[in-house]
């Protein structure tokens, strides 16, 4: 078992000081499990009490050049020297934003924010206000932030409570929404065009945004059909929609340009945080000119104090360097795609009925018999096993979520040898969950 004593004591302090003992609810696992973390390094993370771990959560996302990466670290402590917020545009934060511009087919215009939240609430709100309609398409089991318009629907909700796939219902994530804003959201299954174009034939004059994932963040990184994406571009050019991507998690990470890249369709609006600051906070939303220049005073709001402040600019600046220096994410890639297939000859040997899923650099797999295409095929997915092989995992130093629904994510510092010591304590963790 591994040691806890420190990280216990600090815990038991957290308790009493911090609702749950966390900063988000899905960091608390139970008031003597919840880990308590002291340092990271490259690929891998240390808690208070010195257990060592490969990390593939990496903060859920945001860390794809490796955790303390000299280079942001050095890019951050360079800006502190010169202030870090003010209330006026700096140098810095137009250079990001040109190369922002240049690295990202279809980004015309954009604004920075801190958190991907925030960019999905705001890019809400410039649809709307574009468009004139107040109505959005959500797809179910997508997560796009904490406000209000987004939790419906997600990985989360209970899947007996969607109703049916021909008439699904919209299932908020717990209490304090107003019950009027569900009014605003229709939810569609992930990978069904059919459903999509029902709703549009009876709903679409009302409707301003389609959000959504390109692939499933929340659910194992499922990816779309080959015509999912395609189609929805066609179908809200046709009923005058602003289509927006959420790439809050693929972002930086699957290619440069992100999931237009990699699936070949470009959004009309889009959004990004995560992998953006290698883990310091700076989000972004941007898209087509003529959406964005409705915003402005007396026209859309958006503001916030410490919108492209200088230690987020500093760390986005040496993150698309360093992406635009060499093929950093592609080189992952491959790497990923190693440790996805050798993840696959291991479940398969010992005989593990599952399907691997997601794109190799943001990757997952789910103990099934049965394909799973959307959220609702979750009911096929064996949870417990899966946590049985992943708690085995944690125990022998490789930490993944030991929920199916968050994908394991790489970042650079993921290197071979790392790749190779994490399959051999993965067959070693499935030997011990089957036996």
């Amino acid at each position: 078992m591994l040691r806890r004593d420190k990280a216990q004591h600090i815990f038991d302090r957290a308790m009493k000081v911090l609702a749950k003992g966390v900063s988000s609810n899905f960091r608390y696992w139970g008031p003597e499990a919840t880990p308590v973390l002291a340092r990271g390094k490259g690929a891998r993370v240390w808690d208070a009490d010195g257990n060592e771990f490969i990390d593939y959560r990496l903060g859920w996302g945001p860390i794809i050049l490796g955790h303390a990466d000299d280079r942001v670290n050095e890019a951050v402590r360079m800006a502190i020297d010169n202030g870090t917020t003010f209330a006026a545009t700096t140098e810095l934060e137009v250079t990001v934003a040109e190369k922002l511009v240049a690295m990202i087919p279809g980004m015309e215009m954009l604004r920075f924010t801190n958190t991907g939240t925030e960019s999905t609430m705001h890019a809400l709100r410039v649809a709307r206000a574009f468009t004139g309609r107040e109505k959005f398409i959500k797809f179910e089991g997508a997560y796009h932030g904490a406000h209000d318009y987004a939790l419906f629907s997600t990985a989360s909700s209970p899947i007996a409570a969607m109703g049916s796939r021909t008439s699904p219902i919209p299932v908020q994530n717990g209490s304090g929404i107003p019950r009027g804003i569900r009014e605003y959201v229709i939810t569609v299954p992930f990978n069904n065009v059919e459903h999509v174009e029902r709703v549009l034939k009876s709903q679409g004059s009302n409707i301003a945004a389609m959000l959504l994932e390109p692939c499933l963040g929340n659910i194992a990184g499922l990816e779309p059909d080959p015509d999912l994406l395609p189609q929805l571009r066609k179908l809200c050019d046709e009923y005058g929609i602003v289509l927006i991507f959420d790439e809050v998690k693929t972002g930086f990470r699957l290619s440069n340009a992100g999931a237009r890249d990699t699936y070949g369709v470009i959004p009309d609006l889009s959004t990004y945080a995560k992998s953006l600051g290698n883990g310091f906070p700076v989000a972004a939303f941007g898209g087509k000119r003529e959406i964005m220049d409705i915003i402005g005073p007396g026209s859309v709001t958006h503001a916030g104090t410490f919108g492209a402040n200088g230690v987020a600019m500093a760390a986005a600046n040496a993150v698309l360097d360093t992406l635009a220096e060499k093929p950093v994410l592609a080189d992952l890639a491959r790497r990923g795609q190693r440790l996805k297939s050798g993840l696959d000859e291991v479940l398969s040997e010992y005989g593990v009925s599952h399907q691997m899923s997601g794109h190799p650099n943001m990757q997952g797999f789910l103990i099934t018999e049965k394909p799973i295409t959307d959220v609702r095929g979750l009911a096929h997915h064996d949870a417990a096993m899966y946590a049985a092989i992943l708690d085995n995992l944690y125990q022998l130093g490789v930490w993944a979520e030991d929920d199916a629904r968050e994908p394991w994510f790489l970042s650079v510092a993921h290197t071979d040898e790392i790749i190779d010591e994490t399959l051999n304590k993965f067959e070693d963790a499935v030997k011990l969950a089957v036996k």
